[in-house]
């Protein structure tokens, strides 16, 4: 009697894959984390990674996707910037959640990581410029989701002391306050 082989389940490893990769790219960074590690800690073999992914780039591409994404679908354009600005301030140590703004300052990765930057980075502005009936409402777009962008590169800095320990709900608040001034939607 021979052992039944063991069913296949494509999605779990997908997300395990994903799962592995989103929390070693945040531990590491995409150069120190290997393919072998990511596909170890998901407990599949490495050649999985590149069957479901193509490559370490792609799949560094696909859980950015995924982040950016979860962002834009859970709230609506009002509360979007609230979101972002709250899941960017979450206390604790480069928390995977950061993988997305980590990836947004960078220079990029490869060019799947840069088309989906660039591809969130419209999709926010998009969000972000319904928000304001003024004609230039992208540039207003543009210039709150810099400035994230910005306060995110400020607290990973080792000489930012203030704003990384400054309380959460105050940096929100002072935040959406000036970011009223360009789109006059936001909910606060």
């Amino acid at each position: 009697m021979t052992a039944e082989p063991r069913r296949r389940d494509s999605a779990a490893t997908r997300a395990a894959l994903l799962d592995a990769a989103t929390s070693l790219f945040a531990e590491r960074g995409f150069e120190h984390a290997t393919v072998r590690d990511i596909a170890a800690r998901a407990g599949v073999n490495q050649a999985l990674l590149f069957r479901y992914f193509g490559s370490k780039d792609a799949l560094y591409a696909s859980v950015m996707a995924g982040q950016g994404r979860e962002l834009l679908e859970g709230d609506s354009a009002g509360r979007l910037l609230e979101g972002v600005l709250r899941r960017l301030l979450e206390k604790g140590p480069r928390q995977a959640d950061h993988l997305l703004f980590t990836a947004l300052q960078s220079g990029g990765v490869d060019n799947a990581a840069a088309g989906i930057r660039e591809e969130l980075g419209d999709d926010y502005v998009r969000a972000l410029s319904t928000l304001t009936d003024a004609g230039n409402g992208e540039l207003r777009a543009e210039l709150v989701l810099g400035w994230v962008v910005g306060i995110s590169m400020l607290r990973a800095s080792a000489h930012r002391d203030v704003l990384r320990t400054a309380d959460t709900e105050e940096v929100v608040r002072l935040v959406l306050d000036a970011a009223a001034t360009l789109l006059e939607r936001i909910e606060r």
